[in-house]
């Protein structure tokens, strides 16, 4: 005569959709919550390294640029510990570098080379030359070029409340600061303040 077979705990879970996704779920929170939750007390994540400074507000601007355009898809803001990278780069990247940037940039791809170093490498004619036509200084690049920056005018009167918004989440931005940001960047284009961060880019350490 057959005996009625008794499912283990182990066979209840594997068979139950409901209770193998309530199960995953928990051990992908348990596990990210004990990664990520250290981190905010940890000094070296929440404390700018010595030198770093808040963006300007055309170096905010030049930001904005930088993500609207989708810099972030093709360069990465992240240099690895490597010692090629290290060669090629500079410095490798550390966490209290972007303390003031929210969100970071450090990008997932590289199709074209790494920009956290880039601060001071070029001057502003080659950073204004290579963003109207790559080719004309790289003739291999596959980069679009980015004319319409040379028109392009700078939101001045959205700075302000740009600023202001950083200010909330910590950056240490002065009452003083966000009143004289739209002064600052009436009659920018979106070229000089793309370039503008560009080339503060890395600079805190290097």
């Amino acid at each position: 005569m057959a005996q009625n077979h008794k499912p283990t705990g182990h066979e209840k879970i594997e068979t139950s959709n409901f209770l193998m996704i309530v199960l995953i779920l928990l051990a992908v929170a348990v596990g990210g919550l004990v990664e990520i939750v250290p981190l905010f007390f940890q000094r070296s994540t929440t404390q700018p390294v010595p030198g770093l400074k808040p963006y300007t507000p055309l170096q905010l601007a030049g930001r904005d640029v930088y993500i609207r355009e989708g810099c972030y898809n093709c360069h990465s803001q992240m240099v690895r510990p490597f010692r090629a990278e290290a060669l090629r780069y500079g410095a490798h990247s550390v966490a209290g570098e972007f303390v003031y940037d929210h969100p970071f940039q450090w990008g997932s791809k590289r199709t074209g080379p790494d920009l956290h170093r880039v601060g001071g490498k070029y001057s502003d004619e080659w950073h204004r030359a290579h963003l109207i036509n790559p080719r004309d200084l790289v003739p291999e690049s596959n980069m679009p070029a980015y004319p319409w920056l040379l028109t392009g005018a700078v939101d001045a009167a959205g700075m302000p409340g740009r600023m202001k918004a950083l200010q909330r989440v910590g950056v240490p931005y002065t009452e003083t600061e966000i009143a004289a940001a739209t002064e600052l960047v009436k009659g920018k284009t979106e070229m000089e303040a793309l370039i503008a961060y560009l080339q503060v880019l890395g600079t805190a350490r290097r």
